[in-house]
């Protein structure tokens, strides 16, 4: 049975990346909600089809595709299908990411700082790529990337994934210009400390220590988000609500960028 609340994305169908879990899965969850068509994909088949399974309780319809965003071809595929299997493509929002390794500099590889930008930032420019035209051909098109408070200022997650960040929000701008002629938007949402798949080491090794209770306590609200209040960010930047904004890169963190921030200065 369909539960639609207002059906924001009704005709509307839409691509998302890293559906299999946390913010992926949110959005694919509130995008089933708002009446659109979803063609997801992540690298985790399992938890993939159990996100496919939420989809399809909210009455929406969908696809899912095993997909390695850092691969040009597999994404390109995804492209094809959607518009082969639907006709048409409004939205894309290139979510999936990594966070390659912590560490100082003297042990940084190549290969990992590689790895992460060929997900982070090369699978949003293949999407982006090979979305453009279907995009262009709805004459409504909508891109979000998500990247992260780490692209916004230090501090906020490890080097090559900071760095790959910045790079996905300078991304997001320059093809906001490429892209703004032909009524596509282009923007980013930049994600603070939220509880998802990807940070549960985070988590995991706070409360270990009995630290839980500090967790997101440096941002403004004193708390982590959740990843419902990142996609109810996306799911505003993709809608017609947001159709005079693009080349943006809206922070959803708590407060955590509208500060120093330094340590000691919260009470």
């Amino acid at each position: 049975m369909s539960q639609n609340r207002s059906g924001r994305l009704k005709d509307k169908v839409a691509i998302i990346t890293g559906a299999a879990s946390g913010i992926g899965r949110a959005t694919s969850v509130l995008f089933a909600r708002e009446g659109a068509t979803l063609v997801i994909a992540d690298m985790q088949e399992n938890a993939l089809e159990e996100t496919l399974g939420l989809v399809k309780e909210m009455g929406a319809e969908g696809i899912a595709r095993k997909t390695d965003v850092a691969v040009e071809a597999e994404v390109k595929s995804l492209v094809e299908l959607a518009v082969e299997t639907y006709g048409r493509l409004d939205i894309v929002c290139n979510n999936a990411g990594i966070t390659g390794k912590y560490c100082g500099p003297e042990h940084w590889e190549g290969e990992d700082w590689q790895r992460v930008y060929s997900v982070n930032v090369l699978g949003a420019v293949y999407s982006t790529k090979h979305a453009a035209k279907p995009l262009i051909e709805s004459k409504n098109g909508a891109i979000v990337n998500t990247a992260s408070v780490a692209g916004i200022r230090s501090g906020a997650g490890g080097n090559a994934y900071s760095a790959s960040k910045a790079a996905l929000i300078n991304f997001t701008q320059t093809s906001a210009c490429d892209l703004g002629g032909f009524n596509v938007r282009v923007n980013a949402v930049c994600p603070g400390l939220i509880e998802t798949g990807m940070t549960k080491p985070v988590f995991d090794y706070a409360r270990s220590k009995g630290k839980g209770d500090k967790l997101g306590s440096r941002c403004e609200l004193r708390r982590y988000g959740r990843p419902e209040e990142v996609a109810a960010a996306i799911l505003f930047l993709a809608s017609d609500e947001a159709s005079y904004i693009t080349g943006q890169a809206l922070p959803v963190d708590g407060g955590n960028t509208a500060s120093l921030n330094l340590p000691g200065m919260k009470v």
